[in-house]
């Protein structure tokens, strides 16, 4: 296996820094309302169930705006796609500093949000774009360990909120959004692996059922993170009684698993194969969901929360080693396509989570239900994987073998090159 140093210059390290910044500022605002969720929930009274919708429609805005971003930066490049895109955001955050003061303002601002949702597919095909196939998985993964954005959100939004309220906290995001595009204007470079394609060739993966197949993973994996990673401070709030700024720093604990692993899981995908990576880690999300609807501890919850965010990190990593091997020319719409859809599923945790204590009084329900729908994609992986192997991919999932050239008989020298 490569080293680190010899995979780095394989291919653009600055770019490769510039798409994780890109996405880990982003994705630290996409997550900004369910940071604050308990600032919020507090100031309008919300019913968990109001509360779990407020936290879902920055999800659901995001993943609506993936696929049309990630098709847009296959016209216009994926450095201008991602310039773009933060200079919206930078007005956005002006909308919620200024003008939200009402619960439906605050829903407005939902949806504002989802803009820098929409960074996915492109962030990591510019990220990877500049590498070679065998080294794809570990550059996605670095690119993709941008999710620690949560770990930003969680971290620093709660204590502003106290200090300062929290309508403040996106005046301040807005101004630190500042620094990610300046670095990407700067230092980014356009890989030079895009193809100029027609609309229907770069759209081809919305009716694949590789895409679709691809699609349900992420809703386990990715899904569940980021899906969690905006409840938990609710959860933890609400369920334990401790403090909002308590709840964030337990919050903190399980996203810095989940996107640390991320780099690890792509590592080992390009090592082992992505698909037998995403096995173990789904049996491992689907066992970390079942223990906690026994409601232990605070202590082993967050052991529980940090070793699922962990699965479900390297669940994110494995997944887009596989996704360039299948689209190598259009990666960045079909990342965008299958991100689209894997977030809309962690729209639907929050919704899950605040039914089912609303209506059950627990949140055991919501857990069963997602370990359900985990254990069913398993399964489907299991069938899949068998028509995967050997057309694009090889064993496990590692990257396909040239076929061998047959022997020259006895005496024949090659053909010298012309």
């Amino acid at each position: 296996m490569a080293s680190f140093k010899t995979v780095m210059k394989s291919g653009h390290p600055p770019t490769l820094f510039a798409a994780f910044l890109y996405f880990d500022f982003c994705f630290a605002i996409w997550v900004l309302n369910g940071a604050m969720g308990p600032f919020i929930t507090e100031t309008y009274k919300l019913t968990p169930a109001q509360t779990g919708f407020m936290i879902s429609l920055p999800i659901m805005a995001g993943a609506i705006m993936r696929f049309p971003l990630g098709v847009l930066a296959q016209y216009i490049g994926r450095k201008n796609a991602a310039i773009t895109e933060m200079s919206l955001i930078i007005a956005a955050m002006a909308f919620g500093f200024f003008l939200v003061d009402t619960f439906d303002e605050v829903l407005a601002m939902g949806v504002l949000l989802g803009i820098a949702g929409a960074s996915f597919g492109v962030a990591l095909s510019l990220g990877s774009g500049w590498f070679p196939p065998e080294h794809k998985g570990l550059a996605m993964g670095i690119a993709g360990a941008g999710n620690s954005g949560t770990v930003l959100a969680v971290l620093f939004a709660p204590p502003l909120a106290q200090a300062y309220g929290w309508q403040a906290v996106y005046g301040f995001a807005g101004l630190v959004m500042l620094i990610p595009l300046l670095v990407m204007i700067v230092f980014a470079k356009e890989p030079p692996d895009r193809e100029h394609q027609s609309l229907k060739e770069h759209v081809a993966c919305l009716f694949e059922k590789d895409g679709w197949a691809f699609s349900l993973v992420y809703v386990i994996t990715f899904g569940g993170f980021i899906g969690l990673s905006n409840f938990l401070p609710t959860f933890f709030y609400e369920q334990f009684a401790v403090t909002k700024i308590e709840a964030g720093r337990l919050t903190m604990l399980a996203a810095i698993m989940g996107s640390g692993i991320r780099i690890v899981g792509g590592y080992f995908a390009d090592r082992v194969g992505g698909i037998l990576v995403l096995s173990v880690v789904l049996l491992a999300a689907i066992a970390s969901f079942l223990l906690l609807t026994s409601a232990p501890s605070l202590a082993l919850t967050t052991i529980l929360f940090m070793l699922c965010f962990a699965a479900l990190g390297a669940g994110n990593g494995a997944l887009f080693q596989l996704v360039p091997l299948r689209w190598p020319t259009n990666t960045a719409v079909a990342g965008s396509m299958i991100g689209e859809v894997g977030a809309l599923g962690g729209a639907i945790l929050p919704n899950v989570m605040g039914f089912s204590k609303q209506y059950t009084g627990s949140f055991a329900v919501g857990f069963i239900a997602y370990a359900a729908i985990a254990a069913l994609v398993l399964g489907c992986l299991y069938l899949w994987q068998r028509n995967w192997v050997g057309a694009w991919v090889g064993p496990r999932g590692k990257v396909l073998a040239p076929p061998a050239r047959a022997p020259l008989p006895e005496g024949r020298l090659e053909p010298a090159a012309v």
